[in-house]
């Protein structure tokens, strides 16, 4: 073991054993390793977005931070559907990284953190009235030498059917040991432009590629590039409430949304939640477009849950909702 492996920190929160040197014991494979992602949200209700500017407002709703950024997400959506879930990151030893510990704990996800000096990753979500958001995130939360241990990359990526990896910069450097331990690998560019660089590398190596369509000019030729020059088997581009749109074997098909349980109150972990039932659905061995209506819900009822909680729709509730809508 190296000696930046043994300043890893574990829990054994449920799916995987593991000892506070990071020395990972296999008490049971890992349906899916979620790399990256982990942070605390501040949120902020907004009277509207875009805000125009003044000296001040009044925040009725309050405004609260809670664990939760798109790696916990992903990682509480599978492990709210029954998959054994792993998530590996960089935390500080601040009062963030200990909230999201504490939701790791709570919610019986194993997690395995790398200490990070420079603290946990934050950012500010201002949310308008209509479910909208707005996100600021702290750029300073890393290092541009930051790298996940070895050791313990492999050893977990070893034990996982596949890999949910978040654009954050350590990833890149993991993807190479992902995919010579032979586990899936998907990723979620969020609102890629379809030209910016950086994300390539995890576009064309994934063989799940989720990505929104709001900075994309041609979302149909953006999926097909991804598709023809990667790895990728399914793309699938979220649109909101026009639903998303999903490519494989060369077939582009749309998939209407699905009508939300509730009010909408907040877009806050759709996406996240999308990609995780679509996940569910795959390694259940489901067809692409059952994936992709398992995410339509599973996205639907996200948009009904406050930011400043964290809920994810259960495997019994989506199969349920699934067979009513005719899945």
């Amino acid at each position: 073991m190296r000696a930046d492996d043994e300043n890893t920190e574990s829990t054994s929160t449920g799916n995987t054993k593991s000892t506070s040197t990071g020395n990972i014991e296999h008490a049971a494979d890992i349906d899916v390793l979620v790399l990256g992602g982990a942070g605390v949200d501040t949120i902020v209700y907004v009277p509207e977005l875009p805000l125009p500017y003044a000296d001040s407002y009044m925040i009725d709703g309050g405004i609260r931070a809670r664990a939760g950024q798109t790696g916990d997400f992903v990682a509480l959506g599978l492990a709210a559907l029954g998959l054994r879930t792993h998530h590996l990151d960089f935390l500080g030893d601040d009062p963030e990284g200990d909230l999201v510990r504490a939701l790791h704990r709570d919610k019986g996800i194993a997690l395995t953190a790398v200490p990070q000096p420079a603290g946990t990753k934050r950012a500010v979500n201002l949310v308008g009235p209509d479910g909208r958001r707005l996100s600021l995130y702290d750029n300073s939360r890393g290092r541009p030498d930051d790298r996940f241990p070895e050791d313990t990359l492999r050893t977990l990526a070893a034990a996982s059917r596949h890999a949910h990896v978040s654009i954050t910069h350590p990833c890149a450097g993991a993807l190479s040991v992902l995919r010579e331990a032979g586990a899936g690998i998907s990723t979620d560019l969020h609102n890629w432009d379809g030209e910016n660089p950086y994300h390539e590398a995890f576009a064309y190596e994934a063989d799940v590629v989720f990505v929104s369509v709001a900075a994309l000019t041609d979302p149909e030729t953006t999926m097909r590039r991804i598709a023809g020059r990667g790895r990728a088997e399914a793309v699938v581009a979220t649109a909101g409430a026009k639903g998303a749109y999903l490519l494989t074997d060369g077939e582009l098909t749309h998939v209407p949304a699905a009508v939300p349980p509730g009010p909408v109150i907040d877009s806050n972990g759709a996406g996240d939640a999308f990609a995780s039932a679509f996940l569910f659905g795959r390694l259940a061995g489901e067809p692409p477009h059952r994936c992709a209506e398992y995410g339509a819900l599973a996205g639907a009822y996200a948009c009904t849950v406050p930011a400043t909680e964290s809920a994810a729709l259960s495997r019994d509730a989506l199969l349920a909702r699934a067979a009513a809508a005719g899945g």
